[in-house]
């Protein structure tokens, strides 16, 4: 079976490559560089040219296979409102050419989403469309291509970590290093989930072998860490002072940051446990922050 993999040579999508080629499949990886062919080819993945900014050009190369793995994504975020919508149009297209096929399709959405409200746990049988996230707009699009009858699949993240990226968590620590304070917002009620890099990536292939049309997945291992306990982590890490901010200081302080550092995200995975059997068995968060490269 070959797999149409985008974000080929990304965080998340790299990961997702080795978990499928460890289980027998073939991978057909998206690359809009000579040398991102170059990594690709050197672990056995077909190169594809194309870019998820013209996403005309993924049409060919889905034809080509038997399912497709959706990662891609441009985490700029000063330009976050159009890269959603940059990412509704990438699904579209690639519906479009699964129309009228079982061929699975896997894309990729956040966990908040599935918050029914402000402070209340995410779970795989909510979606928000009123949620202020604008990443919605790809989970909106997946759902349009699944009453067009494509086997749409989603696999909302939470915060994707190893020891050299965390997620958000990563320009967090990059504000504490420009300002010298690692900074939190109010008390205990803003949390975030988390889960490790392997286990996120693990979990995309059972989700593509289980093929189940309208399913929503949680990649989450910790259902909700206070971004206050992640400020002290960041700060005992880096040896600079923990700082609690009030909300009008935030835009100031952590710039494009804001949007998201005063968003609970707290998310459960108990049906994704249950529907594929997975379970998490990767470090923690606070065991990675502690031993991230400085």
């Amino acid at each position: 079976m070959r797999i149409f993999l985008t974000g080929a040579t990304g965080f998340i999508g790299s990961a997702v490559s080795a978990q499928l080629i460890a289980a027998g499949y073939e991978i057909t990886g998206l690359t809009r560089s000579r040398q991102g062919a170059e990594m690709l080819a050197a672990t056995g993945i077909e190169p594809f040219f194309g870019d998820i900014a013209s996403p005309e050009s993924l049409s060919r190369g889905v034809s080509m296979c038997d399912g497709v793995i959706h990662t891609a994504f441009n985490h700029d975020f000063s330009t976050f409102s159009a890269n959603c919508e940059t990412d509704r149009l990438v699904i579209e297209e690639i519906a479009k050419v699964l129309k009228g096929t079982n061929r699975p399709m896997l894309i990729t959405s956040a966990v908040s989403l599935g918050s029914a409200g402000p402070g209340i746990m995410a779970t795989e049988n909510d979606f928000n469309t009123a949620h202020v996230n604008l990443r919605k707009a790809s989970e909106l699009a997946g759902l349009a291509a699944l009453h067009n009858g494509v086997n749409v699949s989603v696999i909302r993240l939470s915060q994707v970590h190893n020891a050299l990226k965390q997620g958000l968590i990563t320009p967090l620590i990059d504000v504490a290093r420009r300002t010298g304070i690692s900074a939190y917002i109010d008390g205990d009620e803003i949390r975030w989930s988390a889960v490790h890099l392997d286990d996120a990536a693990r979990l995309y292939i059972l989700a593509l072998k289980k093929a189940a049309q309208g399913s929503r997945y949680h990649a989450v291992a910790e259902q909700g860490i206070t971004l206050r306990a992640i400020a002290e982590t960041i700060g005992d890490t880096l040896n600079v002072p923990v700082k609690r901010i009030e909300m009008s200081e935030a835009a100031e302080h952590f710039g494009w940051l804001s949007k998201f550092v005063a968003q609970d995200m707290s998310a459960s995975s108990s049906l994704t446990q249950q529907l594929l059997g997975w379970q998490p068995t990767g470090p923690d968060l606070m065991t990675d922050l502690k031993q991230m490269q400085l």
